[in-house]
């Protein structure tokens, strides 16, 4: 089966060599993220461990993260790449499909090893019934709705 075709080879290129930088000493399992901004930037990320795992911070979210503390905003990103090591596809866990969601809508999120792309899928495919802001008001706004 061929790989599927992604045509940002600079993206994907960032996204594997910043895997190199991950904090992983736990788990041993390094990720490397790239969000590709509208304006063209690239902004990465890695994951970094805490020995309570709870407090580990996936690649991806680093990358949305530090996109914002760059002065980036919600709806400006075209696509994310996950490197993973694996056999088979890696895709972005629960929370990190919520945040990326979040910040990014329904963009390509490419998977890929560190020597090719193993799938691409919208957001939207891997997380079809997200949670946003639509569900949330407040009860100033509900009195002034009803």
């Amino acid at each position: 089966m061929a790989a599927p075709h992604f045509d940002d080879d600079a993206l994907v290129a960032a996204a594997r060599a910043v895997r190199a930088h991950a904090w992983a000493p736990f788990s041993h399992f390094a990720v490397g993220a790239a969000l590709r901004h509208r304006d063209g930037r690239l902004v990465t990320g890695c994951n970094v461990e805490n020995a309570t795992y709870g407090l580990t911070v996936c690649a991806e979210r680093v990358a949305v993260f530090k996109a914002i503390s760059e002065g980036m905003r919600p709806g400006e990103f075209t696509a994310v790449v996950v490197v993973a090591d694996t056999e088979e596809p890696t895709p972005p866990c629960g929370a990190c499909r919520q945040i990326l969601w979040e910040f990014c809508g329904d963009i390509p999120v490419v998977m890929a090893t560190p020597t090719e792309v193993k799938a691409v899928l919208g957001l939207g495919d891997l997380l079809p019934r997200p949670f946003d802001g639509r569900f949330l008001s407040t009860d100033k706004e509900r009195r002034a709705e009803g």
